[in-house]
């Protein structure tokens, strides 16, 4: 393949990372970027090279070898049903969505299409997570606990449980991603929220939540999160085996055993880089490293999504496992594709 030309969806924060990360390697082009915010999409297109389009379609229609769909949870859906139409790989960003339906839908759209796919959980590219798999290779998980305690981030949708799907989809989707990696998958949730938004406009989220998770193979966990603060406070995943303990953040691993203490340091802004570089080579066809297509970051949404639901109706939710743990909508149920993204300011 020639110079891979991408197109990105969407001109916020992450968005201009991925231009960042993917103008930096030499086999990639950026070709244009499109935002219903089209200052914010030239802008983007002076910083990094290409050329602002009109919308989706007018993007698609210039041949991109791969589209970075880079938009809020709840703009999700009808940009990634155009992608598929045209049958171009797509990297979406997470949460792949504010709900399951939209979620479910995509992926079954994805498998009819054979399209390759891959998702922005980046922390399974940390060094420091390879080690704790390794360390955990022969001794069963015993208890997982998750946290992500933060702030609420400064843009108007976040705090609308309809537009971000609430912290537990928009920030600890990325512990949870980290919790089924390490300990298997979860078939039992438990939740609350304390019914309590935070102090910012038009807010209906819970502040905080608190989750115990049951595991297929009999291992147990909780989960903490919360949008309290002014400060990002914590984010990680602490695992406990048999005489081992492990505390994994995006900043490095603290390991615990009979040999005493060792820390593993670790660079974020590294997996950043290599989630990226790893699909472009899938898409160039010189590498097979993508990490979390679209079906695995389904199970996630899933989890994310049954700790939400748990949390506002009081009751345990449990999830699917094994082949019911495949796709759950059939392709034929899928909605068509809409030539038009939805009218709101694209700032993912």
């Amino acid at each position: 393949m020639r110079t891979c030309r991408v197109g990105l969806v969407g001109a916020g924060g992450v968005a201009r990372r991925h231009a960042r990360v993917l103008t930096g390697f030499e086999d990639v082009e950026l070709l244009g970027v499109t935002d219903v915010a089209p200052d914010a999409a030239r802008a983007l297109a002076e910083a990094y090279g290409g050329r602002p389009f009109v919308d989706v379609a007018d993007l698609l229609a210039a041949g991109p070898d791969v589209v970075y769909v880079c938009v809020p949870p709840f703009a999700h859906g009808p940009v990634e049903e155009l992608v598929i139409e045209a049958g171009v790989p797509m990297f979406v960003e997470k949460p792949v969505a504010a709900d399951l339906e939209t979620a479910e839908r995509i992926a079954a759209l994805v498998e009819r299409r054979g399209l390759l796919t891959g998702v922005g959980h980046h922390w399974r590219y940390l060094h420091a997570v390879r080690q704790a798999r390794e360390l955990l290779a022969d001794r069963p998980v015993r208890m997982v606990n998750g946290a992500w305690l933060d702030k609420v981030p400064p843009v108007a949708w976040w705090a609308r449980c309809d537009r971000s799907g609430g912290p537990v989809v928009e920030q600890a989707a990325h512990v949870l991603d980290l919790v089924r990696l390490l300990a298997g998958e979860v078939t039992e949730v438990t939740a609350y929220g304390d019914g309590s938004p935070p102090p910012v406009a038009d807010a209906d989220i819970d502040s905080v939540t608190a989750a115990t998770l049951r595991f297929a193979s009999g291992a147990v966990g909780t989960l903490a999160a919360a949008c309290v603060l002014t400060w990002k406070h914590r984010a990680g995943v602490e695992v406990l085996a048999d005489g081992l303990s492990l505390s994994l953040a995006e900043d490095g691993l603290l390991i615990r055993d009979a040999d005493g203490e060792r820390r593993v340091p670790t660079d974020p802004d590294g997996a950043r880089v290599a989630v990226d570089r790893a699909f472009v080579d899938a898409v160039r066809g010189v590498g097979d490293d993508v990490r979390v297509p679209y079906a695995e970051a389904l199970r996630t949404q899933r989890l994310a999504l049954a700790v939400a639901e748990s949390a506002r109706t009081g009751r345990a939710v449990a999830l699917p496992t094994g082949a019911a743990a495949r796709l759950t909508t059939p392709v034929a149920d899928a909605a068509p594709a809409e030539a038009t993204l939805p009218g709101v300011t694209i700032d993912a």
